[in-house]
């Protein structure tokens, strides 16, 4: 048995999952932001009860992973710096012990995230595959020979800063033209009121200020045409970062989570079809895109499974 543990800003998940990444239960609890201890505390407080409900002594399982936003040190299990915890330099390593005696791993929700797709979602069983979120930024994680690849400092794996713009839109990470300032749900918002700032006509206007990656997506299933300019682009810039991936990895999978990947099919059409041509090919087997299927449970498995 593990226990995986999903350390968000907000709550913090833990799940109790077989050997193979089935999950027999979860439990969450309010992030303690700010304080360690306490944090610690819950943490254990939470795999506790997991082992409880299911009448499992904590001497039975095998390992506990921990995915963590922000900077880390796997070696020694410590956060190094939480910015959306208000935490720095916390080790994780004793933390649940005396119950508990197994190992704790940790990594980045990102990875985890691709881990658990890997061993329990769409990419289940794969050797080779890479995770491309599509949330607030643009994330990921890389599975090689069936395991996570983090290069050499343990920090591989942004894949939404490969460059698909030179000299193009500014990014968070101090870079211009960054596949995140392009399909991040953020940037994809920021041209949408760009174009309702600029004059353009549009069913977007109404929520011109406050708009969200859902509403332009039900602006392009109404007919709208600015709607349907913007997610054009957006597909077309996307299709660019993943065929350089395909291109570079040739994995057997790439899976797409994140919000705007909720979209499915409507959006997997345009990216196969924008992708796909611009890619080596082979004629025994080439890349699958697909979305994500754990949703919020993905991180959880994939921590379970580090």
């Amino acid at each position: 048995m593990r226990i995986g543990i999903d350390l968000g800003g907000t709550s913090v998940k833990a799940a109790l999952c077989e050997e193979d990444g089935t999950l027999l239960g979860k439990r969450s609890t309010p992030t303690r932001t700010g304080d360690a201890e306490g944090l610690c505390a819950d943490m254990k407080l939470l795999a506790l009860a997991l082992c409880g409900e299911r009448g499992i002594s904590p001497d039975r399982i095998t390992s506990i992973g921990i995915g963590v936003p922000g900077s880390f040190d796997k070696k020694t299990c410590t956060l190094k710096f939480g910015t959306n915890l208000g935490m720095s330099n916390v080790c994780f390593a004793d933390a649940f012990k005396p119950e508990f005696g197994c190992a704790v791993q940790l990594d980045n929700d990102a990875n985890c995230a691709a881990l658990g797709e890997a061993t329990a979602g769409a990419a289940k069983n794969a050797r080779n595959m890479l995770m491309v979120t599509l949330g607030t930024g643009v994330g990921g994680g890389i599975i090689i020979d069936g395991k996570l690849y983090t290069g050499s400092n343990g920090i591989a794996g942004e894949v939404g800063h490969i460059v698909i713009h030179r000299d193009g839109e500014p990014c968070n990470c101090g870079r211009k033209g960054c596949l995140e300032a392009y399909t991040s749900a953020a940037s994809f918002v920021k041209f949408a009121e760009r174009a309702l700032a600029e004059g353009r006509e549009s069913l977007l206007q109404k929520n011109a200020g406050r708009l969200d990656a859902k509403m332009i997506c039900d602006a392009v299933d109404a007919g709208d045409a600015l709607a349907r300019e913007l997610f054009d682009e957006y597909c077309a810039n996307l299709a660019t970062g993943l065929a350089n991936f395909i291109n570079i990895f040739q994995p057997e999978s790439i899976v797409l989570g994140g919000g705007l990947a909720g979209y499915g099919e409507k959006l997997l059409e345009p990216l196969r079809r924008l992708a796909l041509p611009q890619t080596f090919r082979s004629e025994e087997r080439n890349t699958e895109i697909v979305c994500a299927s754990l949703g919020n449970d993905a991180g959880l498995i994939g921590a379970a499974m580090l």
